[in-house]
């Protein structure tokens, strides 16, 4: 009789109510696959089967929709990529981005895997820059402060774009200003003091090797037609730089210190801030002093841009993800740098790889080695910053599932009652 046939139904629509059971478990487990029971019949030298089985539960790995959180630590891939966990010397692959970072400077899920990627080239100086390529390690975010940075150490120095009002009068000495000069400091001679005529004056802040600030204070006065003189003040000791500035009949700058500013600039004079005006323990300051693009029109004088490459040192206050997986830190002194960059991770075949547990997958034989790479290459995607990935779940599509699994488990067991009835039948023939 027929009850094997009708006990691997019933075997095998129970597998199917667990899947889908798990499935609307799950349905709010972020960057979970849903699952599908596949059935496969059984033969054995017979035209009549043996009935049925589970050959399989196939992962539907279509991207669940991206929901944001407003959360720093939470990221989604918008394309086909897997992040890399690492846990207990283990490598497993997720679409859960739920992120947490420990007190020691580690990326973790919840379930404690560390998340992988490429780290700084040097872990004690977060300016070294991020190595990528080779294999993936345990992403950890330095506590190191960020090292203070002089004005001109990276060759940008300052840069200012400025108006001078070419209706100003030259050699006007209505505006003037005492100080002391350098030599006068070291001497500790206060009376030795320096006049200084100007007609335009602006200050900006410049860094020492210390990331300690200083004020500097830029003098300019006309001189003749189109041409302007420039000195320049360091915590109100005067300096010995002197720039000398030309313009063209039509208000563009033309010579700086008599070197041809219209082309391409590559000579602007550097402005020097001697140690001794700076303090013990530092080194003098050298940046480059570009003023391309400044005017001499009648309009009044004005400082219409200004940057300088100096900075403080900088506290690590927190983190953020860019699109293509750059950690960023962001620092006390308002500067951000790169940290680490996540590593993806794909597959040849998605649907090869088996469920860990801990909303991880592992790689198999059928799912084929891991590619590498990061964000934005390839079909890997994009990283979402303050979002995660939904699970891909069809509730309304699972619950009808159910219905149609419940209805077959029954109808297998109704097989089951007939051949009993069947059977009882047979053997009450006498």
């Amino acid at each position: 009789m027929g009850f094997s046939q009708a006990l691997s139904g019933v075997n095998a629509a129970s597998q199917q109510l667990d899947v889908i059971g798990n499935n609307i478990s799950n349905s709010q487990t972020k960057g979970f696959k849903s699952g599908s029971v596949q059935f496969s019949d059984v033969f054995a030298n017979s035209a009549v089967g043996l009935g049925t089985r589970v050959s399989g539960v196939l992962q539907d790995f279509t991207t669940g929709s991206l929901e944001s959180t407003g959360r720093n630590l939470d990221v989604a891939i918008s394309g086909d990529g897997f992040l890399r966990f690492q846990q207990e010397g283990e490598v497993g692959y997720s679409r859960n981005g739920q992120l947490t970072l420990t007190a020691d400077g580690y990326l973790e899920n919840a379930q404690g895997a560390r998340l992988m990627g490429y780290g700084l080239a040097d872990a004690t100086d977060v300016n070294s820059g991020v190595v990528t390529g080779g294999q993936p390690q345990v992403l950890n975010v330095p506590a190191a402060d960020m090292q203070a940075s002089a004005t001109g150490a990276t060759g940008v120095g300052i840069r200012m774009l400025l108006n001078l009002d070419a209706s100003t009068i030259a050699d006007d000495t209505s505006t003037s200003v005492l100080y002391n000069s350098l030599a006068a400091k070291q001497a500790e001679d206060t009376t030795q003091q320096t006049s200084i005529d100007y007609n335009y004056s602006t200050s900006f802040t410049v860094y020492d090797s210390q990331g300690a600030q200083h004020n500097a204070t830029l003098y300019f006065q006309k001189t003749g037609d189109n041409a302007w003189n420039a000195r320049t003040a360091l915590d109100g000791i005067l300096t010995d730089e002197n720039v000398t500035m030309t313009f063209d009949q039509d208000g563009k700058l033309a010579t700086i210190n008599t070197e041809d500013a219209t082309a391409n600039p590559v000579n602007w004079p550097d402005l020097t801030f001697d140690a001794n005006q700076l303090g013990t323990g530092v080194n003098t300051i050298t940046a480059n002093f570009n003023l391309a693009g400044s005017t001499q029109f009648s309009n009044d004088s004005t400082v219409k841009s200004l940057a300088q490459d100096g900075y403080a040192s900088g506290a690590l206050v927190g983190i953020s993800f860019a699109d293509d997986g750059s950690v960023v830190g962001s620092y006390s002194n308002e500067k951000t740098v790169n940290l680490g960059q996540i590593a993806l991770a794909t597959f040849r075949n998605p649907e090869g790889l088996t469920p860990a547990g801990g909303n991880l997958f592992s790689a198999t034989v059928d799912s084929g080695n891991e590619l590498l790479g990061t964000a934005g290459t390839g079909t890997l995607g994009s990283i979402a910053s303050e979002t995660l990935e939904a699970s891909n779940v069809d509730l309304t599509q699972e619950l009808v599932n159910l219905i149609i699994a419940q209805r077959n488990y029954q109808a297998n067991t109704n097989s089951i009652r007939t051949q009993s009835e069947v059977m009882d039948q047979i053997a009450q023939l006498r």
